[in-house]
């Protein structure tokens, strides 16, 4: 009898067969500080742990911390692709668990400004990723300001990491909000982090859903609640995604279950990498 581990990593290999977009899903928050980045590089690795093949995009430019997290020192970033200098090859790094990891700096912000022939190339460029990872992850900059969110709002998947606090409520509503008022379609996720159980944590998340519902007649869908654990004080500390410094900590269990969740569910039509930066570029001009 196949195990769940065995079941997931057969589904991942047939809808790899199905697919031909990679699938992009945006990582944001409405503001800092609630573990945005660490869910985005631990998701990414329980991907990758159930068969997929994963590439992060650190483009928190505000405060690019991925590397940090893996303990990597990538020595290029997307600029560099962008200004014609590398290679995508050469930017992309293999982390931990396998995690591929893209640095940004301040690449895609860049594009604004080339020519149409850079341009072109550097989508050429980009465009390999539809056939070379089956998932992007996007770890945008906390916030709403324009070219935070220009990276959510390009992606057909929105996860939006909020903690039980007022203020974290507050402000991943107002990612709601812009959501709404730019008619995104876009699949929106909420994680609840931090919470002191899963019932209180899937507590908050329909208070949010419900206020969403009300005032913005959309309702975000529930992802999951990853607990307060001192495991992943521990292995920020160590430079590792939790996941792997302690495999059966809480907080692993429960992103590994989100990864599961998120694998179970249909790609999103009118997807993929190269369709994700021709919206931000229409945001950026």
């Amino acid at each position: 009898m196949m195990d769940q581990a065995q079941v997931l990593r057969e589904m991942a290999q047939a809808s790899r067969a199905a697919r031909r977009q990679a699938r992009v899903i945006a990582v944001t928050s409405g503001k800092g500080g609630v573990g945005k980045t660490n869910l985005a590089v631990n998701l990414g690795v329980a991907l990758v742990q159930q068969g997929l093949r994963v590439a992060l995009l650190d483009a928190d430019l505000g405060l690019a911390n991925v590397d940090l997290l893996l303990g990597i020192d990538p020595p290029y970033t997307l600029s560099q692709v962008v200004l014609g200098e590398r290679t995508l090859a050469d930017v992309m790094v293999t982390g931990p668990g396998g995690l591929k990891v893209v640095a940004g700096g301040s690449g895609v912000y860049e594009l604004a400004n080339l020519s149409q022939w850079r341009l072109e190339r550097f989508l050429r460029q980009l465009e390999t990723l539809d056939s070379s990872v089956d998932v992007l992850l996007l770890d945008t900059g906390a916030g709403i300001g324009r070219n935070v969110m220009s990276f959510a709002l390009a992606s057909r998947e929105i996860v939006i990491v909020t903690t039980p606090e007022p203020t974290a409520l507050a402000d991943a509503y107002s990612v709601l909000k812009l959501v709404s008022a730019r008619s995104v379609e876009a699949r929106l996720w909420i994680v609840v982090n931090m919470a002191p159980s899963p019932k209180e944590g899937e507590a908050v998340y329909q208070r949010l859903a419900e206020v969403s519902q009300r005032f913005l007649h959309m309702r975000p869908e529930y992802l999951g609640t990853l607990p307060r654990d001192e495991a992943v004080i521990r292995a920020v500390l160590r430079q590792e995604p939790f996941v792997l410094a302690f495999p059966n900590a809480p907080a692993s269990r429960a992103v590994t279950a989100l990864a599961a969740r998120l694998l179970g569910q249909p790609q999103p039509e009118a997807g993929g990498v190269a369709t994700m930066l021709q919206r931000i570029l229409r945001m950026l001009r």
